[in-house]
């Protein structure tokens, strides 16, 4: 892949990385669900945008299965009709998946504006799925959650690129 200019060279994602973060993304999903918030509609999906994050930027590790299994944990965590998060996080990493190659070539501000949409389609289809099954409609904050979840995407790319990155200052044993 040709880089971009001024962009740094990343070490490549460790596996055991890429999981703990998932992990602890999926217990922070669950910490804020029974956290002082309870059931906010409003709230961030810290695994959806995990798994999206891990999807552009490592396709390989963290594929479509992965997203689904995720998502099954959290709809037993809701006690929610099984298969609700599972298939919006399938979709999320096929979204992903879609536009890794060209998402990585904006600025992490633009990627944030890129990936609304992804964020906006899953949160339609868990709250379309909550309608079809015969659940009442959470109200219109429901729509500031994929809004707070892509606004966290530059938190999330410092946080989660930090063990990548290379050193800034190159010598005679790193010429990288």
């Amino acid at each position: 892949m040709i880089m971009r200019p001024g962009k740094p060279l990343l070490l490549p994602a460790s596996p055991w990385f890429i999981w703990s973060s998932l992990v602890a993304a999926l217990a922070l999903n669950m910490l804020l669900n029974m956290g002082l918030l309870g059931r906010a509609a409003w709230t961030p999906d810290l695994l959806a945008l995990t798994l999206v994050f891990w999807g552009v930027h490592q396709p390989q590790r963290v594929s479509v299965g992965l997203a689904f299994a995720f998502g099954l944990a959290m709809d037993v965590h809701h006690t929610a009709l099984l298969g609700q998060h599972a298939f919006a996080y399938t979709a999320l990493g096929f979204m992903a998946a879609a536009i890794h190659r060209r998402l990585l070539w904006f600025p992490i501000p633009v990627q944030a504006l890129h990936v609304v949409p992804l964020f906006v389609v899953a949160q339609a289809l868990v709250v379309l799925i909550r309608l079809i099954s015969g659940s009442g409609f959470v109200g219109w904050s429901v729509a500031l959650s994929p809004l707070l979840t892509a606004l966290l995407w530059p938190v999330a790319s410092l946080v989660l690129l930090v063990p990548q990155r290379r050193p800034h200052d190159p010598d005679a044993n790193r010429p990288l």
